[in-house]
């Protein structure tokens, strides 16, 4: 496998960015139900859970920014070792700080650290990535990551959320990654230049990709954070909504590579994109309907699952199809902060439907940003350029 510019992709260098995602991966996935199970024990309302929640997203947008900046200045590799090893520590600070007031900076730091070891490791693969194969290595990158989001509710059903151990079994799968990444450190791509553009034009370049992400983001964070409520609301115990968590995290792991392959094969990426998004719609909408049944429930939502996190695949590969180089890294970075947009606005508005709507407010917030992105899409294909 050759990359863009012709040389040897070696594989302690993906080993490394793959170690990365999923270690990013797994600290999203069990952190955000962990945290949000603690509160919910604790008293807080739904809409302070989505309120501290979506100081990640407030933290990814400050931090997406300066990752290309901080990868300049000091290595690719360099810089995500610094940041796994802090996520690490601000993990751990969760279950030391008792005050709830001390989550809030606490998540800026945590998700701060994990925004921007998300932006390198996509940099670092992508730009190895060969064109033609583009689509194949993001899915396999996809699929890592989505292994990481199934693992954090696995680890989070088997040892629960009582004391320590849940905090220390994240902050070392967190460390684990340093490892590869030291190793492959002298093959990590290097940022010399300055981008060409400002960082908000890459927000716009390619709107279709950002706004799938975005989508992406709200419904992963949302979702995440908010499902082991809606799960306990509706019948489930905590170990049954953590598993139906799960299977959403294995249909991401199973279908990221075929959809990746589809994405290399396909003509228009924006009708694929819209097809993912009509496959979330409906799955959103099946939710109220099928609350009945674990097994018919885990079914559902490994498709969804599945489909959703195919919105960030296919982006991810229709955003860097023609980049390369600083380029490449600040769109990265944009894509991220897209992501980190949705991150903010989803928890917030899930947990505010579900206090307006009652239990049912959990699939119509979904919905809504399923349509909205239907929308975006059709009006793109129909009246925008011919790409982006």
């Amino acid at each position: 496998m050759r990359s863009e510019v012709g040389t040897t992709i070696r594989w302690s260098s993906l080993i490394a960015a793959l170690a990365a995602i999923g270690a990013v991966g797994v600290a999203i996935g069990l952190g955000l139900p962990l945290l949000s199970v603690i509160m919910e024990r604790r008293g807080i309302s739904s809409s302070m859970i989505g309120f501290n929640t979506a100081f990640a997203g407030l933290a990814s947008i400050a931090a997406a920014p300066l990752a290309p900046k901080l990868a300049r200045w000091f290595g690719v590799a360099r810089t995500m070792i610094v940041m796994l090893c802090l996520a690490a520590a601000s993990g751990l600070c969760f279950y030391i700080a008792e005050p709830f007031w001390t989550w809030f900076p606490l998540r800026v730091v945590f998700h701060g650290a994990v925004t921007i070891v998300f932006i390198l490791s996509e940099f670092w693969i992508n730009a190895a990535a060969p064109p033609e194969r583009r689509g194949l290595v993001l899915g396999v990158y996809g699929t890592v990551l989505a292994l990481g989001f199934a693992t954090g509710p696995l680890i989070f059903a088997v040892i629960g959320s009582q004391g320590m151990l849940p905090f220390a079994a994240g902050a070392a799968i967190v460390l684990a990654a340093v490892i590869p990444i030291a190793l492959a450190r002298n093959e990590a791509p290097r940022i010399e230049e300055k981008p060409r553009r400002s960082f908000l034009r890459y927000v716009f370049l390619v709107p279709t990709a950002t706004a799938a992400v975005f989508v992406f983001g709200a419904v992963e964070a949302g979702g995440l954070a908010l499902f082991p409520i809606y799960a306990a609301r509706t019948g489930f115990t905590e170990s049954e909504g953590a598993l139906l968590l799960t299977a959403i995290g294995l249909g991401n792991v199973l279908l990221q590579i075929p959809i990746g392959l589809v994405a290399d094969r396909v003509k228009s990426r924006r009708i694929l994109l819209t097809l993912l998004a009509l496959i979330g719609l409906a799955g959103s909408a099946a939710l109220p309907f099928i609350v009945g049944g674990w097994w018919l429930m885990a079914a559902v939502l490994f498709v969804w699952g599945g489909v959703v996190c195919g919105l960030y695949t296919v982006g991810l590969t229709h955003l860097g199809a023609s980049l390369k180089g600083a380029d490449l890294a600040a769109a990265n970075a944009a894509f991220i902060l897209c992501y980190a947009l949705g991150a903010l606005i989803g928890p917030q508005t899930i947990g505010i439907a579900m206090d307006i709507f009652g239990t049912d407010g959990f699939a119509i917030a979904l919905g809504f940003f399923f349509s909205l992105y239907v929308l975006l899409t059709l009006g793109r294909m129909i009246f925008g350029p011919a790409r982006g």
